[in-house]
């Protein structure tokens, strides 16, 4: 009987070694993934067309850089209407390099601009809201 409860008391400690081998071998997997992370950093969140005459030149960029250390590439960048039109970089964004998100608007609607832009991509921050505002004036208005 001694035997078989020292044989059982042997297999517990190899199993308790065993899972806190395979506890540490998945924090430290844990970590060493956490450090190849993209981030995106822009310029400017807003981009302000200020007063502009209706039917001029609507395209705007916003320009950022990826200052993480893993290729940044970005999904997807939808607008809140169909009155504005962005534009994704199709390629990664190596680490320490710039990108642009183009946004084109439809000035030949008058009125204010108010309109956010949603990027989505591999960041640590997956999801940014760009915005736009500024004003079209109408023909003749001052």
């Amino acid at each position: 009987m001694n035997q078989l409860h020292l044989k059982s008391t042997q297999n517990q400690k190899k199993m308790k070694k065993t899972v806190l081998l395979l506890f540490v071998g998945l924090l430290s997997l844990g970590i060493y993934a956490q450090e190849g992370t993209a981030k995106i950093e822009f310029k400017s969140e807003t981009i302000d067309y200020g007063e502009i005459a209706k039917g001029s030149d609507g395209v705007r960029v916003f320009e950022f850089t990826n200052t993480g250390s893993a290729p940044l590439v970005i999904s997807n960048v939808r607008s809140s209407c169909g009155c504005t039109i962005p534009k994704k970089p199709e390629d990664p964004i190596l680490p320490g390099k710039t990108g642009q998100i183009q946004v084109k608007y439809d000035t030949n609607r008058v009125g204010p601009i108010r309109k956010a832009i949603t990027v989505t991509s591999n960041a640590d921050t997956p999801t940014k809201i760009l915005k736009i505002k500024g004003n079209v004036k109408a023909e003749g208005a001052k």
